[in-house]
């Protein structure tokens, strides 16, 4: 047993516990036990006492300790905060929230709270409340004037303001660590997640321990769709902090990005049995439980975010989104009470309006049902930037890049490889569909809405802020037979992770990719592309109800997705006109009418013979990730074909943005419809 003089050789005993807490905590236990036994109830040995047992994962005996001490100790900042990082690790959220907001009240500079803090609002679903929190921790974290004015303006969502003070900052000091995260921060919230990822990529490599910088570059990185990337910086945080609960589900979050569904599943289970009340947790578990289709476990999951957090519009959405379900009319109060809130978040407020939407068409109250709809796009719009006039301005451009005489000088480039089928087109046009009868064949794998042609054209165009020319697609006039086919190699070698049967041909049903069609012949000459076209009032009127997590924004106004799918059909005429047959088409209501023919000519466009289970394509239990997950794992049927014209009399803008286009479906145009500049 050791035994301590009253000061010296005591203080020196505790300082040495403090020390093994970081590298040993069952060690720095041992310690603070043996100081207990000859200095019982001295405060700064049961401190270490709690934290040591917290640092081995001993929640029960480490809140044990640290209750009755915090109770005892309401004012002192260390005790709270070490109580508060035990309840957030014990998965008592609330509880945790309550206690490190009093932390940061007794200590308004403390920065490790403010970021516990931000961590636990997050796992709460209070992004706003996080976001704030996050600040105050850069706020915290730093000293120099210039950089506190920065991180004041970070605070207040002043970002170019911030991003002035930062890049001035960061002329003087090229390796401040604490600036380069900050400039980071900047750009993610202005959606420049390049510019941050190669910000924090360098923050990290001057500071390999830098954990904050490591786990936004980490959550960047899942922004951009670069999943294997971000898997390999989870491991790294992982390593360092295994039971990290926003680690282990950016993680979870990674495998769902490249189709590991049952991978993702197995984390978010996990984690829910440590830290079951964190509503977002339970709602991306619903998520993976519907892309593989175990429709009755996810429900259960989405109600059970709903339960935990009555706001949180999101979670009615997924149920929503899922097609198939009907809401009872007691989701249908709850969902009008919270709209009727006042203090009601934006972002759950259009969720919220996109849910009664659909529940209020389902049980036939359209005047009502639109008017949801209208304000729920009405709010979401207003946050997206959209300007239609620069996607005229982009299909002019294309239209001018891909002249019979371009392509006809670039005959024969890219690579030889024939294993992408790409489905092209609009949202909600029956892609999901085309992309489930061709997953049934025994020589196709389905993937999902790969990003990667996306991204390689955003490369080419070299655009890095908005209002900036892109370069593409006119680069493309300067790049040789070697570039093409190294491109060509590029997205096989990028999409390859999402092949895991081993089929010769993979789909790739990114609908965006029509703007590319001109760059996918380029690249991968013997590539299938396939246009799923739905009836412009159908297709365009079912974008208007779906709220997308991500992209599609040109959806959110009647007038913008008329005039979009206007531009795909002027486009498309084009890629007809220079490219002959190399495009095949395929037209959602006579693919319902007639499946069997529609299906034969579709395969033997891929060239592949027919086989039966194509037809039998709902029995196919592949994961799959789009709003149409739950109906085509159902038979073929006709009766939503029509469900637009149950909103007619209110689809006049959508009508008048659609002009000719309307007029002539199902015929394709053989002309060239010309989109005009509009006002926004």
């Amino acid at each position: 047993m050791a035994s301590f003089e009253p000061a010296g050789t005591l203080s020196a005993a505790l300082t040495n516990a403090a020390k093994l807490l970081v590298v040993n905590p069952s060690l720095a236990e041992e310690q603070a036990r043996e100081i207990l036994k000859v200095v019982p109830g001295n405060g700064r040995a049961l401190l270490l006492l709690g934290a040591a047992l917290r640092g081995q994962g001993k929640l029960a005996a480490a809140l044990d300790q640290l209750h009755p001490l915090a109770k005892s100790q309401p004012n002192a900042a260390a005790v709270q905060f070490e109580y508060g990082l035990a309840l957030g690790d014990a998965g008592e959220s609330g509880k945790a929230i309550e206690v490190l907001s009093r932390v940061v009240r007794l200590e308004p500079n403390h920065a490790s709270a403010w970021r516990a803090l931000g961590d636990q609002k997050t796992l709460a679903g209070d992004d706003r409340g996080a976001d704030q929190a996050y600040a105050r921790h850069i706020q915290a974290s730093v000293n120099d004037p210039q950089l506190l004015a920065a991180a004041a303006a970070l605070y207040e969502n002043k970002l170019a303001v911030a991003e002035r003070l930062l890049r001035a900052f960061l002329k003087e000091n090229p390796t401040d660590v604490s600036a380069i995260r900050m400039l980071a921060e900047a750009g993610s919230r202005l959606g420049r997640y390049e510019d941050a990822e190669h910000l924090l990529a360098r923050c990290i490599e001057l500071a390999p321990s830098f954990t904050a910088a490591r786990h936004n570059y980490a959550s960047v990185l899942y922004r951009q769709n670069k999943p294997q990337e971000c898997l390999a910086q989870a491991d790294i945080l992982l390593k360092g902090d295994p039971r990290n609960p926003g680690y282990r589900a950016l993680k979870a979050a990674a495998w769902g990005q490249i189709g590991e569904y049952v991978r993702a599943i197995e984390i978010y289970e996990d984690l829910l049995k440590s830290y079951p009340s964190q509503p977002k947790a339970w709602m991306s578990y619903g998520h993976s439980l519907k892309a593989l289709g175990r429709r009755e476990q996810g429900i259960a999951a989405y109600r059970k975010s709903i339960a935990l957090l009555p706001s949180l519009g999101e979670a009615y959405w997924s149920l929503a989104n899922l097609k198939t379900l009907r809401f009872t009319d007691q989701d249908v109060a709850a969902m009008r009470a919270q709209l009727a809130r006042t203090d009601l978040a934006d972002e759950d407020r259009y969720h919220f309006d996109f849910a009664l939407g659909k529940a209020l068409e389902d049980a036939g109250e359209f005047a009502g049902s639109f008017r949801h709809y209208e304000a729920g796009n009405t709010l979401r719009r207003s946050g997206t930037g959209y300007d239609a006039n620069e996607f005229v301005e982009r299909v002019r451009r294309l239209k001018e890049q891909f002249t019979a005489e371009f392509l006809q000088q670039h005959t024969g480039t890219g690579c030889a490889a024939p294993d992408p089928i790409f489905i092209v087109g609009l949202p909600r046009a029956g892609s999901t569909l085309v992309e489930q009868i061709l997953s049934s064949h025994s020589q196709i794998e389905g993937t999902m809405e790969l990003p990667d042609i996306i991204a390689i054209a955003r490369r080419l165009g070299g655009k890095k802020r908005r209002g900036e020319a892109s370069a593409y697609p006119s680069i493309l006039g300067t790049l040789d037979r070697e570039a093409f086919a190294a491109l060509g190699e590029e997205y096989l070698q990028r999409t390859r992770v999402h092949r895991k049967l081993g089929r010769p041909f993979f789909i790739d049903k990114m609908p965006n990719n029509f703007l590319h069609v001109g760059l996918i012949h380029l690249i991968l000459p013997n590539a299938k592309i396939v246009d799923a076209r739905r009836h412009p009032l159908g297709c365009c009127f079912s974008c208007f109800k779906q709220h997308f997590a991500r992209g599609q924004t040109f959806t959110y106004s009647l007038d913008d997705v008329g005039r979009y799918y206007a531009g795909y059909v002027e486009l498309m005429a084009r890629y007809d006109a220079v490219l002959p047959g190399r495009v095949h088409r395929v037209i959602y209501e006579q693919l319902v009418a007639d499946p069997e023919h529609e299906v034969r000519q579709l395969l033997a466009y891929c060239g592949l013979p027919f086989e039966d289970g194509c037809l039998r394509f709902y029995e196919n239990d592949r994961a799959v990730r789009t709003a149409s997950s739950e109906q085509v794992r159902q038979p073929i049927f006709k009766e939503a074909v029509e469900h637009w014209q149950n909103y007619e009399s209110w689809l006049g803008p959508l009508k008048q943005a659609l002009g000719s286009v309307l007029d002539v479906y199902p015929a394709v145009p053989t002309f060239e419809p010309k989109l005009t500049l509009g006002k926004q």
